[in-house]
């Protein structure tokens, strides 16, 4: 079995992107799409068969649940059509026989809401008349692509929340395994904090899983038991909301609106949303205009934060509202140099901004980050 860390590893070094935008709507990255493919013929609605395969439970409340939701979605638009799916395929051998299913029960488009990495590249290759979508991959084939979330702005936008909320400047972190998509959250949240309090600090615990309820809870406890008074993370679930409510901490989470599982402490979330997405990506599929690209949502049109939480004060609502607009009209980019790693070495010169293509890569922590990697 490969380590899903490992998987990601590889895509990232399989394509490296040097093109972004700004926050704003859904983004295509130029130069992605590969011209030398025709698009996939048209096909009826009646002969549509629709597959999703998921990394966890679609009851989960968080990732898979917000993707099952754009399934949903598809299914409203196009009712006629056949549909697939299945929950909680793990990142091994099994992964590559349940998409090979997908296609031998006639799946013309099929959507991998997680990246796999080879076991779902291989099952690309051999099936060249299926459309093959991953979500947080980095690999483009004749009939594959890939499509992700900006979430390192809403979650700067977070960060600024958190740098007015913490009284002691320690943040907590539950975060999944060493990849670029925790990276950019890790950094871009604290990045946010310091812009409050320059002294601010994240802690991280790495707990190997998506989800994991047991020992998202458990790494909660440790982080506040270090001193942490802020808990943001990466968990398909509420586990460490839940110890934040208990022990009277702020906490912010991800993918869904969870504040009833802990409505004292809840701060906000970064909400995905894919639902317009998949009705675009089968609609392109079924009118033969469908072509592998690569896509990033843009903030405001696929990942957002949340509503504030109920105690959350007016006044560090604002101000982080304020850095929303201003990076919505395109008048500010956090991601502005100088930025150092958890060394102390300038990775980011002063004055040069990353665009999201960069950001979509990051594999470093930043300075005042640690537990998750250098």
């Amino acid at each position: 079995m490969i380590d899903p860390s490992e998987l990601s590893r590889r895509r990232f070094m399989q394509l490296g992107l040097n093109v972004g935008a700004a926050a704003g709507a859904s983004m295509l990255l130029p130069g992605l799409v590969r011209p030398a493919r025709a698009a996939l013929p048209g096909i009826s609605e009646e002969e549509a068969v629709i597959a999703f395969g998921h990394v966890g439970p679609i009851t989960d409340e968080g990732w898979t649940w917000s993707h099952h939701q754009g399934l949903e979605a598809v299914k409203a638009a196009y009712p006629k059509a056949k549909y697939l799916e299945v929950e909680s395929i793990p990142y091994s051998a099994d992964a590559t026989r349940t998409f090979r299913q997908f296609v031998s029960e006639g799946a013309n488009i099929l959507f991998s809401t997680s990246n796999y990495g080879d076991f779902f590249y291989d099952v690309a290759n051999r099936a060249p008349d299926t459309a093959f979508l991953e979500c947080d991959g980095r690999t483009l084939g004749d009939n594959l692509g890939w499509y992700y979330v900006a979430h390192w702005w809403p979650t700067f936008v977070v960060g600024v929340a958190a740098g007015a909320l913490s009284k002691t400047g320690k943040l907590g972190y539950v975060a999944s395994f060493p990849v670029p998509s925790v990276y950019s959250s890790t950094n871009a949240f604290l990045m946010g904090a310091r812009t409050v309090n320059p002294n601010a600090t994240l802690q991280a615990i790495t707990i190997n899983s998506w989800f994991d309820p047991q020992a998202a809870t458990q790494a909660g406890t440790a982080l506040i038991d270090n001193g942490c008074d802020f808990l943001f993370g990466i968990m398909d679930e509420a586990g460490y909301l839940q110890v934040a409510e208990q022990r009277g901490v702020w906490a912010a989470m991800w993918n869904t609106d969870i504040r009833r599982y802990g409505p004292n402490a809840y701060v906000s979330s970064i909400i995905v949303d894919f639902k317009q997405y998949y009705v675009e990506q089968v609609k392109a599929r079924l009118e033969g205009k469908w072509a592998p690209a690569g896509t990033i949502l843009k903030m405001g049109a696929g990942v957002d934060r949340d509503a504030w939480g109920a105690k959350v004060p007016a006044d560090v609502a604002a101000k982080a509202d304020a850095v929303r607009k201003d990076i919505l009209d395109g008048k500010f980019n956090p991601f502005t140099g100088p930025i150092k790693d958890s060394t102390g070495a300038v990775r980011v010169k002063d004055g040069e901004a990353v665009d999201d293509a960069w950001l979509y890569n990051w594999d470093w922590s930043i300075e005042g980050v640690t537990g998750v990697g250098s």
